[in-house]
């Protein structure tokens, strides 16, 4: 049985349709129909129910699916392996992160990265969406929070926290706060998720937690938008650490509260290299979180 036609029949069980799968491979939906329509022959069963609508695995699929996924990847895992004898990393990894994490903290590093690896080619998809990985077939995923139980494997990159900022010449039109309290009274920047748009947590050096009602009539969704407006002295916005640390540290910004600990939803957050569930990880995905990680630690 060709390998290449199993890598078929999976690509469509992943994707959920010909025609996707035929769009990956920029080749005629005909092709892919008549290979799983001769890998059915093979076999002398059904592997898919087709309605007009929808596809899905009979009986015999689902099962014949079961055994052959972790074969191929077994199979995949050994190909690279093999690969890797000669150490040098090549062929397509694809990455995926949101987009303003993308934009500060990976496309700035990826000319270095590629004259590294010059026979690694870079796939980076850039979306405020979570997707699946496993369907999307991702190499690997930068995710920021706190992480949630998963299938999927996750590797801490760094952690994270949250700053509340403004611009000099903000502040200096502006009565200086002395208290988060009064950031009722000042304009603030927001960011459409839950806690960011309309309410902050303050934990001063006590301990103690407080919640602060912020306001303000510009909401962005895009955090270096949301930067940008920062720095030209639009209001006050709470802004990732890997985002604004240059400019905290160039003085174009304002750690309003220094004394605070600052988050909208929880104090214990990080960015995280997630991978689909696989128990090996390629050459290509190590060289590329190591690299990532020596760039922004």
């Amino acid at each position: 049985m060709d390998l290449s036609v199993l890598q078929t029949f999976l690509d469509v069980v992943r994707r959920g349709s010909f025609a996707a799968v035929a769009r990956d491979r920029n080749v005629d939906p005909s092709a892919v129909s008549r290979a799983i329509a001769n890998l059915e022959s093979e076999l002398g069963v059904r592997l898919f129910q087709r309605t007009t609508r929808r596809l899905s695995l009979t009986e015999a699929g689902t099962v014949f699916h079961g055994r052959t996924e972790p074969l191929m990847d077994d199979i995949s895992g050994a190909i690279s392996a093999a690969r890797e004898i000669s150490n040098q990393p090549r062929g397509t990894l694809r990455v995926t992160a949101s987009v303003s994490f993308g934009l500060a903290c990976i496309v700035p590093h990826l000319p270095s990265f590629e004259a590294q690896y010059p026979d690694l080619t870079i796939d980076l998809v850039l979306t405020d969406s979570v997707l699946d990985l496993v369907r999307e077939r991702i190499d690997v995923a930068i995710r920021l929070g706190k992480m949630a139980d998963s299938t999927l494997i996750a590797h801490r990159l760094m952690s994270t926290h949250y700053t509340v900022c403004a611009s000099p010449e903000y502040l200096e039109r502006n009565e200086r706060l002395q208290h988060p309290q009064g950031l009722g009274e000042h304009r603030c920047l927001c960011f459409p998720l839950e806690g960011f748009r309309s309410r902050w947590l303050f934990r001063d050096q006590t301990g103690t937690v407080e919640t602060v009602t912020v306001q303000g009539q510009t909401v962005i969704s895009n955090a270096i938008a949301l930067l940008n407006c920062t720095l030209s002295g639009m209001g006050i916005s709470l802004l990732p650490n890997w985002l604004i640390r240059d400019n905290l540290a160039t003085g174009k910004l304002i750690d309003v509260f220094p004394n605070h600990a600052v988050t909208a939803t929880d104090f214990e957050t990080a960015a995280w290299f997630v991978y689909p569930s696989r128990r090996y990880l390629p050459l290509n995905v190590k060289v590329f979180t190591d690299f990532l990680r020596q760039q922004l630690l």
